[in-house]
Protein backbone atom coordinates (compact mmCIF):
# COMPACT_ATOMS: atom_id res chain seq x y z
CA UNK A 1 0.00 0.00 0.00
CA UNK A 2 0.96 3.11 -0.81
CA UNK A 3 2.43 5.38 1.67
CA UNK A 4 -0.44 8.50 1.86
CA UNK A 5 -1.30 11.24 4.52
CA UNK A 6 -4.17 13.34 4.15
CA UNK A 7 -3.10 16.96 2.92
CA UNK A 8 0.45 15.90 2.51
CA UNK A 9 1.62 15.58 -1.02
CA UNK A 10 4.63 12.88 -1.10
CA UNK A 11 5.61 13.19 -5.10
CA UNK A 12 6.39 17.35 -4.46
CA UNK A 13 7.52 17.19 -1.15
CA UNK A 14 10.12 14.81 -2.64
CA UNK A 15 10.73 16.89 -5.84
CA UNK A 16 10.83 20.29 -3.74
CA UNK A 17 13.95 18.51 -1.28
CA UNK A 18 15.26 17.08 -4.27
CA UNK A 19 15.32 20.45 -6.17
CA UNK A 20 16.70 22.09 -2.85
CA UNK A 21 20.10 20.12 -2.60
CA UNK A 22 20.64 19.67 -6.57
CA UNK A 23 20.00 23.63 -6.52
CA UNK A 24 17.67 23.84 -9.50
CA UNK A 25 17.18 26.86 -11.16
CA UNK A 26 20.52 28.72 -9.66
CA UNK A 27 23.56 29.27 -11.68
CA UNK A 28 25.08 26.08 -12.40
CA UNK A 29 22.80 23.95 -10.43
CA UNK A 30 20.64 20.87 -11.06
CA UNK A 31 23.07 18.62 -10.69
CA UNK A 32 25.10 16.46 -8.29
CA UNK A 33 28.72 17.28 -9.12
CA UNK A 34 30.50 14.93 -7.08
CA UNK A 35 28.31 11.79 -8.44
CA UNK A 36 27.98 12.94 -12.10
CA UNK A 37 32.15 13.57 -12.38
CA UNK A 38 33.63 10.96 -10.08
CA UNK A 39 30.86 7.63 -10.78
CA UNK A 40 30.56 6.17 -14.09
CA UNK A 41 26.72 6.12 -15.29
CA UNK A 42 26.19 2.54 -16.01
CA UNK A 43 27.71 2.07 -12.37
CA UNK A 44 25.48 0.08 -9.60
CA UNK A 45 25.51 -0.22 -5.75
CA UNK A 46 23.97 -2.73 -3.13
CA UNK A 47 23.20 -0.31 -0.02
CA UNK A 48 21.96 -1.18 3.92
CA UNK A 49 20.30 1.19 5.66
CA UNK A 50 20.80 0.52 9.43
CA UNK A 51 20.56 2.65 12.89
CA UNK A 52 22.98 2.78 15.39
CA UNK A 53 20.73 4.18 18.05
CA UNK A 54 17.71 2.59 19.18
CA UNK A 55 14.92 3.83 17.96
CA UNK A 56 11.21 3.67 16.82
CA UNK A 57 11.52 3.66 13.09
CA UNK A 58 9.53 6.85 10.99
CA UNK A 59 9.70 7.64 7.44
CA UNK A 60 11.20 4.90 5.52
CA UNK A 61 8.58 4.86 3.05
CA UNK A 62 9.70 8.41 2.53
CA UNK A 63 13.17 7.62 2.10
CA UNK A 64 12.26 5.02 -0.89
CA UNK A 65 10.42 7.47 -2.67
CA UNK A 66 13.42 9.98 -2.98
CA UNK A 67 15.36 6.75 -4.14
CA UNK A 68 12.55 5.99 -6.35
CA UNK A 69 12.15 9.28 -7.58
CA UNK A 70 15.89 8.98 -9.39
CA UNK A 71 15.40 5.37 -10.03
CA UNK A 72 12.15 3.73 -10.43
CA UNK A 73 13.74 -0.18 -11.16
CA UNK A 74 15.86 0.40 -7.88
CA UNK A 75 14.95 -2.63 -5.73
CA UNK A 76 14.41 -1.53 -2.21
CA UNK A 77 13.13 -3.73 0.99
CA UNK A 78 12.04 -2.28 3.96
CA UNK A 79 12.68 -4.48 6.74
CA UNK A 80 10.95 -3.36 9.69
CA UNK A 81 7.66 -1.78 10.14
CA UNK A 82 6.44 1.77 10.92
CA UNK A 83 6.24 2.77 14.17
CA UNK A 84 8.53 -0.62 15.50
CA UNK A 85 11.06 -0.26 18.30
CA UNK A 86 14.58 -1.74 17.31
CA UNK A 87 17.80 -1.93 18.96
CA UNK A 88 21.18 -0.35 17.86
CA UNK A 89 22.53 -1.92 14.69
CA UNK A 90 19.28 -2.67 13.22
CA UNK A 91 19.13 -3.09 9.38
CA UNK A 92 15.96 -0.69 8.13
CA UNK A 93 16.39 -1.07 4.55
CA UNK A 94 18.14 -2.96 1.59
CA UNK A 95 18.99 -1.41 -1.35
CA UNK A 96 19.90 -2.19 -4.85
CA UNK A 97 20.10 0.03 -8.12
CA UNK A 98 21.72 3.14 -9.81
CA UNK A 99 24.98 4.05 -7.95
CA UNK A 100 24.64 8.23 -8.96
CA UNK A 101 20.93 7.91 -8.10
CA UNK A 102 21.64 6.22 -4.45
CA UNK A 103 24.50 8.85 -3.93
CA UNK A 104 22.28 11.71 -5.09
CA UNK A 105 19.15 11.27 -3.12
CA UNK A 106 21.09 9.54 0.07
CA UNK A 107 21.24 12.59 2.23
CA UNK A 108 17.17 13.41 1.53
CA UNK A 109 16.82 10.02 2.27
CA UNK A 110 18.94 10.03 5.60
CA UNK A 111 17.92 13.59 6.90
CA UNK A 112 14.08 12.77 6.49
CA UNK A 113 14.68 8.93 8.40
CA UNK A 114 16.82 10.76 11.53
CA UNK A 115 14.44 13.36 11.96
CA UNK A 116 11.13 11.73 11.85
CA UNK A 117 12.48 8.26 13.78
CA UNK A 118 14.00 10.73 16.59
CA UNK A 119 10.64 12.25 17.27
CA UNK A 120 9.14 8.87 17.49
CA UNK A 121 11.76 8.34 19.77
CA UNK A 122 11.32 10.75 21.89
CA UNK A 123 7.32 9.93 21.91
CA UNK A 124 7.74 6.72 23.10
CA UNK A 125 10.21 7.96 25.53
CA UNK A 126 7.48 10.28 26.90
CA UNK A 127 4.52 7.80 26.68
CA UNK A 128 6.79 5.57 29.03
CA UNK A 129 7.71 8.24 31.43
CA UNK A 130 4.05 9.38 32.22
CA UNK A 131 3.09 5.31 32.36
CA UNK A 132 -0.74 6.48 32.49
CA UNK A 133 -3.08 4.96 29.83
CA UNK A 134 -5.99 6.62 31.01
CA UNK A 135 -3.70 10.09 29.81
CA UNK A 136 -2.90 10.41 26.08
CA UNK A 137 0.37 12.44 24.62
CA UNK A 138 -0.30 15.05 22.30
CA UNK A 139 1.71 17.06 20.20
CA UNK A 140 1.51 21.15 19.15
CA UNK A 141 1.56 22.87 16.52
CA UNK A 142 5.25 23.70 17.45
CA UNK A 143 6.74 22.03 13.96
CA UNK A 144 9.43 22.90 11.75
CA UNK A 145 7.35 24.79 8.58
CA UNK A 146 6.73 22.70 5.56
CA UNK A 147 7.10 19.62 7.40
CA UNK A 148 3.95 19.28 10.05
CA UNK A 149 2.24 16.30 8.86
CA UNK A 150 5.42 13.93 8.52
CA UNK A 151 6.50 15.15 11.91
CA UNK A 152 2.78 14.78 13.34
CA UNK A 153 2.96 11.43 11.13
CA UNK A 154 6.23 10.57 13.47
CA UNK A 155 4.54 11.56 16.96
CA UNK A 156 1.71 8.51 16.00
CA UNK A 157 4.59 6.45 15.19
CA UNK A 158 6.30 6.70 18.54
CA UNK A 159 2.68 6.08 20.65
CA UNK A 160 1.31 9.68 20.79
CA UNK A 161 -1.81 11.81 19.15
CA UNK A 162 -1.76 14.59 17.45
CA UNK A 163 -3.47 18.08 18.84
CA UNK A 164 -4.98 20.67 16.21
CA UNK A 165 -3.45 20.14 12.84
CA UNK A 166 -3.46 23.64 12.42
CA UNK A 167 -5.30 26.62 12.81
CA UNK A 168 -8.45 25.66 11.27
CA UNK A 169 -9.59 22.25 12.65
CA UNK A 170 -10.30 24.04 16.38
CA UNK A 171 -10.55 27.23 18.15
CA UNK A 172 -7.76 27.90 20.35
CA UNK A 173 -8.16 30.58 22.52
CA UNK A 174 -5.24 31.70 24.43
CA UNK A 175 -4.44 34.94 26.21
CA UNK A 176 -3.86 37.56 23.67
CA UNK A 177 -6.98 36.26 22.00
CA UNK A 178 -8.87 36.93 25.82
CA UNK A 179 -6.53 40.53 26.01
CA UNK A 180 -8.59 41.92 23.24
CA UNK A 181 -11.80 40.33 24.19
CA UNK A 182 -11.68 41.27 27.46
CA UNK A 183 -12.45 37.94 29.09
CA UNK A 184 -12.10 34.42 29.43
CA UNK A 185 -16.34 34.39 28.64
CA UNK A 186 -16.18 36.68 25.94
CA UNK A 187 -13.32 35.05 24.01
CA UNK A 188 -15.39 31.87 24.16
CA UNK A 189 -18.77 33.56 23.39
CA UNK A 190 -17.42 34.61 20.36
CA UNK A 191 -15.91 31.32 18.78
CA UNK A 192 -19.61 29.94 19.72
CA UNK A 193 -21.43 32.77 18.32
CA UNK A 194 -19.29 32.40 14.89
CA UNK A 195 -20.33 28.50 14.69
CA UNK A 196 -17.04 26.93 15.78
CA UNK A 197 -17.61 23.70 16.98
CA UNK A 198 -14.57 22.51 18.92
CA UNK A 199 -13.31 25.33 21.35
CA UNK A 200 -9.98 24.70 23.49
CA UNK A 201 -9.50 27.56 25.91
CA UNK A 202 -6.34 28.20 27.91
CA UNK A 203 -6.90 29.15 31.42
CA UNK A 204 -3.87 29.64 34.08
CA UNK A 205 -5.85 29.99 36.66
CA UNK A 206 -8.54 28.37 38.52
CA UNK A 207 -10.84 31.26 38.32
CA UNK A 208 -11.25 31.43 34.45
CA UNK A 209 -12.44 27.75 34.19
CA UNK A 210 -16.26 28.02 35.36
CA UNK A 211 -16.76 31.53 32.81
CA UNK A 212 -14.97 29.32 29.92
CA UNK A 213 -17.24 26.42 30.49
CA UNK A 214 -20.11 28.54 31.24
CA UNK A 215 -19.59 30.41 27.67
CA UNK A 216 -19.38 27.12 25.43
CA UNK A 217 -15.83 25.52 25.74
CA UNK A 218 -15.41 22.29 24.69
CA UNK A 219 -11.82 21.70 26.19
CA UNK A 220 -9.73 23.31 28.79
CA UNK A 221 -6.19 24.31 28.47
CA UNK A 222 -4.85 23.76 31.76
CA UNK A 223 -1.80 25.93 31.67
CA UNK A 224 1.66 25.64 33.23
CA UNK A 225 -0.46 24.45 36.50
CA UNK A 226 1.49 22.37 39.19
CA UNK A 227 0.52 18.93 40.32
CA UNK A 228 -2.17 20.57 43.48
CA UNK A 229 -3.60 22.56 41.20
CA UNK A 230 -4.04 20.68 38.32
CA UNK A 231 -5.92 18.14 40.69
CA UNK A 232 -8.23 21.22 42.14
CA UNK A 233 -9.23 22.19 38.03
CA UNK A 234 -10.17 18.41 36.95
CA UNK A 235 -12.06 18.24 40.33
CA UNK A 236 -13.69 21.63 39.63
CA UNK A 237 -14.46 20.22 35.59
CA UNK A 238 -15.97 17.38 37.15
CA UNK A 239 -16.12 16.18 33.26
CA UNK A 240 -17.78 18.29 32.02
CA UNK A 241 -15.22 18.75 29.32
CA UNK A 242 -12.23 16.92 28.74
CA UNK A 243 -8.86 18.44 29.95
CA UNK A 244 -5.68 19.20 28.94
CA UNK A 245 -2.47 19.91 31.22
CA UNK A 246 0.39 22.11 28.95
CA UNK A 247 3.35 23.82 30.17
CA UNK A 248 6.19 22.81 32.49
CA UNK A 249 6.19 19.02 30.72
CA UNK A 250 9.24 17.12 30.87
CA UNK A 251 10.39 13.38 31.50
CA UNK A 252 10.78 14.54 35.33
CA UNK A 253 7.09 16.15 35.73
CA UNK A 254 5.04 14.44 33.07
CA UNK A 255 4.29 11.13 35.32
CA UNK A 256 3.03 13.57 38.13
CA UNK A 257 0.91 16.08 35.81
CA UNK A 258 -0.55 12.79 33.88
CA UNK A 259 -1.51 11.24 37.41
CA UNK A 260 -3.62 14.77 38.41
CA UNK A 261 -6.79 12.78 36.23
CA UNK A 262 -6.32 15.07 33.33
CA UNK A 263 -6.96 13.50 30.13
CA UNK A 264 -4.68 14.95 27.74
CA UNK A 265 -0.76 16.17 28.34
CA UNK A 266 0.72 18.35 25.55
CA UNK A 267 4.40 18.66 24.90
CA UNK A 268 6.12 21.21 22.28
CA UNK A 269 9.59 19.76 22.73
CA UNK A 270 8.40 16.60 20.63
CA UNK A 271 8.46 17.94 17.41
CA UNK A 272 10.21 21.48 18.40
CA UNK A 273 13.59 19.93 20.10
CA UNK A 274 14.17 15.98 19.28
CA UNK A 275 17.46 15.11 18.29
CA UNK A 276 17.86 13.40 15.00
CA UNK A 277 18.73 9.36 15.11
CA UNK A 278 22.28 8.21 14.11
CA UNK A 279 20.89 6.34 11.16
CA UNK A 280 23.73 5.72 8.24
CA UNK A 281 23.38 4.00 4.81
CA UNK A 282 26.58 2.09 3.28
CA UNK A 283 27.11 1.24 -0.17
CA UNK A 284 28.64 -1.67 -1.94
CA UNK A 285 29.83 -1.68 -5.87
CA UNK A 286 28.22 -4.58 -7.69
Amino acid sequence: MAFALEGFDLDQFVQDTLAEDLGEGLPGGGVDVTSESVIPAGARFSGVMDTRDAIHVAGLPVAEAFFRALDPDMTIEILVEEGASVPAGTDLMRLEGNARAMLTAERSALNTVQHLSGIATMVAGYVAAMDNPDCTLLDTRKTIPGLRHLEKYAVRMGGGSNHRMGLWDAAMIKDNHVLVAGSVGEAVRRAVEAGVKDIICEVDRIDQIEPALEAGATRLLLDNMEPPVLHEAVALVAGRVPTEASGGINLDTIRAKAATGVDYVSVGRLTQSAPAADIGLDFTPL
